[in-house]
């Protein structure tokens, strides 16, 4: 079967469920409920054999499958879309799976099903589109589909404002995505997306491609809940869990794919990518220190999902687009557990009688651990070079891999607390051991998967090293202080820092002022 055939069967598998439902939208028989799983289970198999096909080309023929189809719609089929449309199909499968489950008895389970199976039939076709068109098309109606699961229990005051938030800033995106999409057929003089990659990779393009990156940026910022924005993704908790890991595993990555995708078209504007650093890294900082005041496991998530989205972000801005698909796929794969298996994490903390001994760092812990952390930087580094050749690690790279070593630096200082018992020293050691290899064998797989799909990145110029120094250090001293949070968080001195990152810094709030959105009543 061809793969072009292969990769339009998916979405179209989905919205055959999503019709099911539509037809049945109250309780779903089990017949017609299983019907409902196996066609959600069928598009990870024809995903994988479009795939299996991709690889296996003739070398001469390589390059993007774009098949053209009706009403300017066409489908582009190379390793981007083959790794998210996996990864959505995937993820949207186990999604079905426990909504089915969890909506069980549910007066509108069927309105609940079809909604989810349209939502995840739109994500396909946006992560597949092969033209503008479809592209434009598929962002706006996965944006609608969403908006009914966030309101799938209208009569709830916080969901009609999460939703509505949600819903302001999702039209923003749109007229930015519509904005950049005219700028880009006006520059090029097609709406075919590898045609104007290819265009943008010779150096064409011209005034009317930079703007288009401008709003490229613009609208991947607000799909991602960018601070000050972000408010609405940590409010959808109103929804259903299966909508929140819909939304935190796999639609709000839309803003980091559309980056992806248009990476050679956002590499004619360093400056555009400057902004992406600036406002992705803030982001990352921001969520990361309002997650740790949070009591609620849930809303914990939701700010990890903020933080998260600026980091990838940043690897965006930083023009290190194979590492922020790679973050896109295990941020999905972890946010998706995560928040499907939160129920069990909430019981699981009330039937405990008691906490388990916990190890607080002191600053003498973590300096060791910063110096180890560092340490074993440096030799992964040189181990790498070795395996996989000098030429493989930029510059933007080595400074990410610097800021993920922080993470490392904050596993090592909880073992070696002062009060860790050994087992604990031994198993964060082999736990940061672990994690540094397997970030320097991803890096290196991502770049391989992506060789001439993904642009390389280009050399840093004198605005991009400063904006990395200054990157290493912020997320350097937010490590040092996660690393000894319990310490400061409840002095009496940061008692009020704590409150106001508690808070979020009030920008949400501010937000809610500017749309009335404290004002709406209950309806009826």
């Amino acid at each position: 079967m061809p793969i072009h055939l292969l990769s339009l069967a998916p979405p179209l598998l989905l919205l055959v469920a999503a019709a099911i439902g539509f037809a049945q939208p109250g309780r779903i028989g089990r017949r017609a409920l299983a019907f409902i799983e196996v066609l959600a289970l069928l598009p990870i198999g024809c995903v994988l054999g479009a795939a299996a096909l991709l690889i296996t080309a003739d070398p001469n023929t390589a390059g993007p499958n774009t098949v053209s189809l009706p009403a300017g719609f066409a489908l582009q089929f190379d390793v981007v879309s083959a790794v998210m449309m996996t990864l959505v199909s995937f993820i949207g499968w186990i999604v079905v799976r426990y909504a089915a489950v969890y909506l069980d008895g549910e007066a509108r389970q069927g309105t609940f099903m079809a909604w989810l199976c349209t939502t995840l039939a739109m994500v396909l076709l946006l992560v597949s589109a092969g033209s503008l068109t479809q592209l434009v098309a598929a962002w706006i109606a996965t944006s609608l589909a969403l908006h009914r699961l966030l309101l799938f229990y209208p009569e709830r005051v916080a969901a009609q404002r999460a939703a509505r938030k949600k819903f302001v800033t999702a039209r923003a995106g749109d007229a930015a995505l519509i904005g950049a999409s005219v700028l880009l057929f006006l520059a090029y003089g097609t709406t075919d997306i590898s045609a104007i990659l290819g265009a943008a990779r010779a150096g064409a393009g011209g005034s009317m491609a930079v703007i288009a990156t401008g709003l490229l940026a613009i609208a991947a910022l607000l799909k991602s809940a960018q601070f000050p924005l972000h408010g609405w993704l940590t409010e959808v908790m109103e929804a259903p869990t299966p909508v929140s890991a819909l939304l935190h595993a796999g639609v709000i990555n839309a803003g980091g794919f559309l980056l992806i995708r248009f990476a050679d078209v956002m590499l004619l504007s360093p400056a555009v990518l400057a902004m992406l650093v600036i406002v992705g890294g803030f982001t990352a900082l921001f969520g990361g220190l309002v997650m740790l005041t949070q009591p609620a496991i849930k809303t914990s998530l939701a700010w990890s999902t903020v933080g998260q989205m600026g980091f990838m972000i940043m690897q965006c801005g930083l023009a290190l687009f194979p590492l922020a698909l790679l973050h896109i796929a295990l941020h999905s794969l972890y946010k998706a557990h995560a928040f499907l298996a939160s129920g069990s994490a909430v019981e699981t903390i009330a039937a405990a009688r008691r906490p388990g001994p916990v190890a607080v760092p002191r600053p003498g812990a973590v300096a060791r651990a910063f110096i180890a952390a560092l340490g074993m930087f440096a030799i992964m580094s040189i181990a790498s070079d070795a395996v996989f050749g000098s030429g493989h690690k930029s510059p933007q790279a080595a400074a990410l891999g610097a800021i993920l070593i922080f993470g490392v630096a904050y596993l090592l200082a909880q073992g070696l607390a002062d009060r860790a018992p050994r087992a604990l020293t031994q198993r964060m050691g082999v736990y940061a051991l672990a994690a540094s290899v397997g970030y320097f064998a991803l890096h290196a797989f991502a770049l391989w998967l992506t060789a001439g799909t993904l642009p390389a990145t280009p050399a840093p110029d004198a605005l991009e090293w400063t904006l990395m120094v200054l990157a290493v250090l912020s997320f350097g001293l937010v490590a040092v202080g996660q690393s000894m949070f319990p310490l400061w968080a409840y002095h009496p001195a940061a008692a009020g820092l704590r409150v106001h990152l508690s808070n979020g810094l009030y920008a949400n709030a501010m937000f809610d002022r500017l749309l009335g959105g404290w004002a709406l009543r209950k309806s009826a």
